[in-house]
């Protein structure tokens, strides 16, 4: 920018010195020019006086008393040269076609001036007519402008030398400082700089533009803060790759479920998972189509969303999303087991049923035995109908469709009912039960409460030992009500204490027989605490007993 500055300033300096050496000589040259002009009118008069008192013997007289420049020519009305100081008269040729003669004859007086050949001088002719009727012409040869250019050549040669230094020596000077002024700009506070007026207007731009460039990064942070924020609080992986393969963005919870700790720049993303339906998704999504492709790490079940990114018609890259469906497969894992065991658990009851009515209908059974038949068909359809009715609870509590409105309710009465229900079951085994509680108001539904704690009490009563004691009790803690219920039967395996709570889930399969029930019990707990906003926990040692606490 200087020597831009700097070039433009000098060559500015040097036409206009230029053009000002021209205009000054032209102006110089004409007012001499005129300053000639009348000279030659006021010699005129001069001579014309001496002539008018001494005739021609006035010319020969001043002849040797003028410049080597100035010519005196004497002509006759018809042109006839009568005297000159340059030339012998006789050999002149005749002037009536001159134009300052033609112009004297006509006027009295003329002018005009002529040129020499090489351009380099001119000559000035004044005529004026006589009394007499004779013509008097005055002339003088000076330099023509062209011929003074070339005589000072040499001096403005010189002085344009020193013009051009000088202009030079400016302009660098000027140029620095007007660069220096526009360096020190403060372009964070431009409108508080002292610089050229001339700037003030692309000051006031800078400002302008600086705000809104401003206004601008500041939306772009928030919208890139909300961006960040959004992706990293998803709990889905999203990874960015280009049509390389590089990885471009990714979250940490596509670290997270790939198991990788960091990404290194120019990273591939292929280097994460090396599976086989991993790399299928992404070469699917580069070459221009939709992909889903299940994962399987681990223990874990994952499913592969994989779409192209185009830059026109090309793709420029993809974007992968992962999700954990490892609860959806689990969640169809026990569906599947649900329906089978449901299958399963209705069969057993129904062929009883279906095989002691067949007995009874083809008239093979004996009379005696009949009685036996039906009491065993009315056990067997009320052990499905109790399953059936368990199902539909399951159920109920899972859409959370239960018709029943909550209300306050002591959980101190519904115990006490509970535990008179099952009194007469717990004294065949000659079992304790043993009530250490007190008042409990807690909001839900009591046909799910009763249902809740009566599973509980009873499954303690069923897998106790002869002789053993049941201790239900109620506390108030700083998380609310604590109802715990701990027996001292057989126990549960640490392995096992985790699937009980599975629908048909049975501890104990060489008593499954044994000890009646659906294999539902539990479930229906653990789905009638979260229906209540409540936590179930499980302690057990075998052979030693143990507790479940509901903490409301």
């Amino acid at each position: 920018m200087t020597k831009r500055i700097f070039k433009s300033i000098f060559i500015v300096a040097v036409v206009i010195f230029l053009a000002s050496v021209a205009l000054i000589m032209g102006v110089l040259y004409e007012y001499y020019a005129n300053q000639y002009s009348m000279q030659l009118k006021n010699e005129s008069t001069y001579i014309i006086q001496g002539m008018t008192d001494s005739g021609v013997v006035y010319l020969e007289n001043i002849e040797n008393k003028l410049n080597d420049s100035t010519r005196i020519t004497w002509i006759d009305e018809d042109g006839t040269v009568l005297y000159d100081n340059f030339a012998d008269p006789v050999t002149m040729e005749n002037h009536s076609d001159r134009k300052e003669v033609q112009e004297a004859l006509t006027s009295g007086e003329g002018e005009s001036i002529r040129y020499s050949k090489t351009i380099a001088e001119k000559t000035i002719y004044y005529a004026v007519r006589l009394s007499d009727g004779t013509v008097l012409r005055i002339s003088s040869t000076k330099h023509s402008a062209f011929s003074l250019v070339f005589e000072m050549l040499k001096p403005l040669i010189l002085i344009l030398v020193i013009a051009v230094i000088f202009s030079a020596l400016l302009a660098r000077r000027s140029a620095k400082r007007l660069v220096q002024s526009l360096n020190e700009i403060d372009l964070e506070h431009p409108e508080e700089t002292e610089t050229y007026e001339e700037l003030t207007p692309m000051l006031h731009r800078i400002v302008n533009q600086k705000r809104q460039i401003q206004s601008q990064i500041a939306e772009l942070k928030r919208r890139q803060q909300e961006f960040i924020t959004i992706i990293e609080n998803m709990s889905e992986g999203l990874l960015v790759v280009d049509n390389k393969t590089d990885i471009i963005s990714y979250n940490s919870s596509a670290m997270k479920l790939l198991g990788a700790s960091k990404v290194s720049e120019k990273q591939s993303v292929l280097t994460l998972n090396r599976s086989e339906s991993f790399r299928k998704a992404v070469d699917k999504a580069l070459s221009g189509s939709h992909s889903e492709q299940p994962m399987q790490l681990d223990e874990k079940y994952y499913e592969l969303i994989a779409n192209p990114v185009f830059d026109g018609d090309v793709v420029a890259g993809a974007v992968i999303v992962i999700l954990d469906v490892t609860e959806k497969e689990e969640r169809e894992k026990l569906r599947r087991e649900f329906t089978a065991n449901v299958s399963h658990e209705l069969k057993t009851p129904l062929t009883s049923i279906s095989g002691f009515a067949e007995i009874i209908k083809n008239k093979i059974a004996r009379p005696e035995d009949i009685e036996r038949f039906a009491n065993n068909i009315y056990e067997e359809s009320q052990r499905l109908m109790a399953l059936i009715g368990d199902i539909i609870k399951l159920s109920q509590l899972d859409e959370n469709i239960m018709q029943d409105e909550m209300e306050y309710l002591d959980l101190f009465d519904i115990v006490n009912e509970v535990v008179q229900r099952l009194k007469t079951q717990a004294e065949k085994k000659n079992i304790t039960i043993e009530l250490n509680i007190d008042h409990a108001p807690v909001k839900g539904v009591r046909q799910i409460l009763e249902e809740m704690i009566y599973n509980l009490c009873d499954n303690a009563i069923k897998y106790n030992k002869n002789g053993g004691k049941v201790i239900v009790a109620l506390d108030k803690n700083e998380r609310g009500i604590l109802l715990s219920i701990k027996d001292t039967g057989i126990g549960i395996a640490p392995k096992e204490q985790e699937r009980v709570f599975e629908r048909f889930y049975r501890v104990d399969k060489s008593h499954s027989k044994e000890i009646s029930g659906t294999g539902l019990g539990l479930s229906i707990v653990k789905h009638a605490a979260l229906f209540h906003n409540a936590e179930v926990t499980l302690e057990s040692e075998l052979n030693k007993g143990t507790t479940v606490n509901i903490q409301f």
